[in-house]
């Protein structure tokens, strides 16, 4: 089951639990000064770092990770190998009139490379460079999230000490220095848990849908050449069956994001 907001939910209701089980109250971990602190100086620590532009399309991606993956790996195997009995039968020329149905905008365009009579080295490197380009800008999104997550916990940090700096400006007040203290370390609390739960866990999706997607690349990439080769239709659906059963690409399986500490 892949359902990222319940894997928040789950979080969050085991930390708020235990809190309670240790004799702590709810309302000892609200702060909304803290929150502001901690969410806005890590979004502008980010900024810095990374183009609006850049943020966007790593939201956008991060979003997409919740959604179900556009291509299905299966089924994109049978599209395959049909074009494979196609070609066979008739010669490859004759999937010209088919090759704009592809439902894969990356199968379309090496198929009709393939139709137009490009060698299958130039086939390969300009394939390639598309995919390529595809796995530098998803990693950025990922980046930015981790990032964010690295940020997230020093800036929980500021907002303890600047807590700290308040109530030591205050200790005429000795009744509210304890409780002064205890809220300062809220936005500790808030960096580390913002961090951890929600900016690297997204890091890791948008890395592990990237590394799906370029694999769906690379085997349509081997597919092709193969209709390119006039190769056997049942051995081209056993070449591409290994990608559906063991999907781990040439190698770009992204590993998970290390945890973030204050």
């Amino acid at each position: 089951m892949d359902n990222p907001v319940l894997g928040i939910a789950v979080a969050l209701f085991c930390i708020i639990l235990g809190n309670v089980l240790e004799g702590g109250k709810l309302t000892s971990m609200l702060g909304l000064s803290a929150a502001i602190i901690v969410i806005g100086g890590t979004v502008g620590a980010v900024m810095v770092q990374y183009p609006l532009s850049t943020i966007i399309a790593a939201c956008k991606a991060a979003a997409g990770t919740f959604k179900k993956p556009k291509t299905d790996p299966q089924k994109l195997v049978d599209e395959i190998v049909d074009y494979a009995n196609r070609a066979r039968r008739d010669g490859i020329l004759a999937l010209e009139k088919v090759a704009s149905t592809a439902s894969d905008p990356f199968l379309q365009k090496a198929l009709m490379m393939a139709i137009d009579g490009a060698d299958s080295n130039t086939l390969r490197e300009t394939m390639e460079i598309t995919i390529s380009q595809q796995e530098e800008h998803g990693e950025d999104g990922a980046k930015t999230f981790e990032a964010g997550g690295g940020y997230a916990p020093t800036v929980g940090i500021i907002g303890a000490v600047l807590g700290l700096i308040h109530v030591m400006s205050n200790l005429s007040d000795i009744a509210a220095v304890g409780e002064g203290i205890a809220g300062a370390f809220v936005a500790t609390i808030y960096g580390v848990a913002i961090a951890n739960i929600v900016f690297l866990p997204l890091a890791g999706r948008i890395k592990l849908r990237l590394r799906d997607e370029i694999t769906s690349k690379e085997m349509t990439l081997i597919g092709v050449l193969a209709i390119q080769e006039g190769m056997n239709p049942k051995l081209v659906r056993d070449r591409l069956s290994e990608f559906v059963h063991h999907p781990k690409g040439k190698g770009h399986a992204a590993g998970a994001a290390a945890p973030a500490t204050a």
